[in-house]
């Protein structure tokens, strides 16, 4: 395998085919990341991309580990990095800041589906061109403008040129050129001090495709406290980004960015950081390509500024939709996605329904995508306060009033764990009221687990079972119809979700992680006990949906996803309800479905 094809492999997201490879000149695997947060490790970052730079280009793949084999170091085993212990954003900008001159094509990337990897792509530079980095101390702040080092690759291995091959470097030279004089030795100073200071770097230096229009953008954000560059401009995605400092040295400085069809942005500094931290999660792609891109508040076309101060903004989605990054009183920024509606159904839309044919469910799925889940666990603290909880949650108030409003005073109150089992990863627990002859009427039930081989979600579920329909009527008494009306139906999802979203998520700590991917929540009725026939009723017999006016009555299931923050105050979370099963109805036929048709 070749640099070529081992970076199509990167792009395809198979670092594994990586492995049994040896480290070789444009080959070299780390299994940890650089901390950044070290001098050290930001002055080994500079030298090995510099290095890759010197010796005809190369790629350094983070989170493959290496075995020694014959005096060489073999790709063994994937280790795979966290999302949050790598900021693609500042291994950029330290790459741009470290190494004299800027580096042209330089990537940097995730790979990987499950266990990922990072790489560095440093393509080929040209040929007359050394590439120098400032001279390791190893210490904050101790950097000295006036030394330089040279790495270079060697094989498999890195080391720093000689200060004997550097001499024999400037003796060749000297010999080309001859030996300066001394006023020539001055302007050579003057020259290389000059170059080395931010302000000789243009706007739009880097892009010249795209120099004018980011000179254009500075000119008409300059106003807002916008200073020289900080560094090339760069691109990425569809987007032309440039880092530039501040007019006030003490103030935060600026990522002045532009994106085809829109007005320019200088976003401050600090909220950058956080537009890219939200998508680090992202599986296999850049954090920008997940959540998107600054969204404009007014749509007058002119350039605005988001400044350090914003508490919230708009991003145009990637791959994630539209979003929102919102930063509360605590000051912790968050992503959610800005609300939506579709049919599509998850992997977990049946679970624990196996070997189950009760006459109607009405379910909300939670799919709750963290970043790095894996160190989450149910404790037996918290499933004792689970417990506590269940008999006065809102689920059991939903089963309890359907009782209620059929005459019958049957409380919810005695939970018991259910039948798929709990354990450090899992937790379910049900609540039944049976008939007079001990035969289970209704139900409703918890659910919730956190990520298996087979599902890489956090998923958790409540819901409320009408497991027969006679045996029901005999609990509640004669002269009672079992037919769910479509506000009380409502009513069981709103508890659902309320109760999946807002309850069951407290059996682990995971208030600190990121998304991986947008959160949703799936609303489901579902009529599952066939007749006699074979066939499964039709919904309509069990809820009534005439308030949704004519439709297609035979159809035994109908759902709607929520893609949105599941944890929602509860007046938007009964809208978005309402909202949502009026979207569901009319996506089923009943297309005169109208809001007031609902509470």
């Amino acid at each position: 395998m070749d640099l070529k094809s081992a970076l199509a492999a990167l792009d395809a997201h198979e670092p594994g085919s990586l492995l049994e490879l040896r480290e070789t000149q444009w080959l070299d695997a780390k299994a940890r990341p650089y901390q950044l947060d070290s001098p050290r490790a930001v002055e080994e970052l500079a030298k090995d991309v510099a290095a890759f730079a010197n010796g005809g280009g190369g790629v350094i793949v983070i989170g493959i580990a290496t075995r020694p084999e014959h005096d060489e170091e073999v790709l063994d085993h994937i280790v795979g990095v966290e999302s949050s212990a790598v900021n693609l954003d500042q291994v950029r900008k330290l790459i741009r800041a470290q190494i004299t001159p800027s580096l042209r094509g330089v990537r940097v990337g995730w790979s990987g589906e499950e266990e990922r990897v990072v790489f560095i792509h440093v393509p080929a530079q040209a040929v007359d061109t050394l590439f120098v980095v400032p001279a390791p101390v190893g210490k904050a702040g101790s950097v000295r403008p006036d030394t330089v080092a040279v790495p270079v690759r060697d094989g498999d291995s890195t080391h720093w040129l000689l200060r004997t091959e550097i001499q024999q470097l400037l003796s060749a030279g000297v010999r080309a050129s001859g030996m300066p004089t001394a006023q020539a030795l001055a302007e050579l100073v003057r020259e290389t001090v000059a170059s080395a200071e931010p302000a000789a770097l243009r706007i739009g230096q880097g892009l010249p495709g795209r120099e004018r229009e980011l000179r254009d953008a500075h000119r008409q954000l300059a106003e807002a406290g916008l200073g020289q560059p900080a560094g090339e401009a760069w691109a990425q995605g569809p987007a032309a980004m440039q880092d530039l400092h501040h007019v006030r040295d003490e103030e935060p400085g600026w990522v002045l960015c532009l994106v085809p069809g829109r007005p320019p942005v200088a976003v401050a500094a600090p909220v950058w950081q956080a537009i890219t931290e939200a998508g680090h999660g992202a599986a296999g792609r850049d954090p920008l390509a997940a959540v998107g891109y600054p969204v404009a508040p007014a749509a007058d076309g002119r350039a605005w500024v988001l400044p350090a101060d914003a508490r919230s903004l708009d991003l145009d989605g990637g791959s994630w939709g539209a979003g929102r990054l919102a930063r509360p009183e605590d000051g912790a920024w968050r992503w959610q996605p800005l609300p939506r509606f579709s049919l599509h159904q998850g992997r977990a839309a049946s679970n624990w329904t196996a070997g189950q044919t009760p006459a109607l469910r009405l379910r909300a799925v939670v799919n709750l995508p963290w970043a790095g889940p894996d160190a989450l666990e149910i404790t037996t603290q918290r499933r004792h306060e689970l417990e506590q909880q269940l008999p006065v949650s809102a689920l059991s108030g939903a089963l309890t009033m359907l009782s209620q409003r059929r005459g019958a005073n049957l409380s919810a109150a005695r939970w018991e764990r259910g039948e798929y089992g709990n354990s450090s990863r899992t937790a379910a627990y049900t609540c039944t009221i049976s008939s007079p002859d001990g035969a289970p009427a209704v139900r409703a039930g918890v659910m919730f687990a956190l990520p298996t081989s087979m599902e890489s979600t956090v998923v958790a579920c409540a819901e409320v079972v009408v497991e027969d329909s006679a045996a029901w009527a005999a609990t509640v008494g004669t002269g009672w119809d079992t037919q769910l009306h479509l506000e009380e139906a409502q009513a069981a999802l709103l508890s659902a979700w309320e109760t999946a979203a807002g309850l069951l998520p407290g059996l682990v700590d995971a208030g600190h992680l990121p998304w991986s991917a947008p959160p949703s929540t799936e609303l489901r009725l579902s009529s599952e006990r066939p007749a006699t026939n074979g066939v499964l009723p039709a919904l309509d017999t069990l809820v009534d949906l005439a308030p949704f006016g004519t439709g297609d009555g035979s159809r035994p299931m109908m759902a709607v996803t929520i893609t949105g923050d599941p944890l929602v105050p509860a007046s938007q979370r009964q809208d978005l309800t309402r909202r949502a099963l009026v979207y569901m109805a009319r996506e089923f036929g009943y297309i005169d479905a109208e809001l007031n048709a609902l509470q």
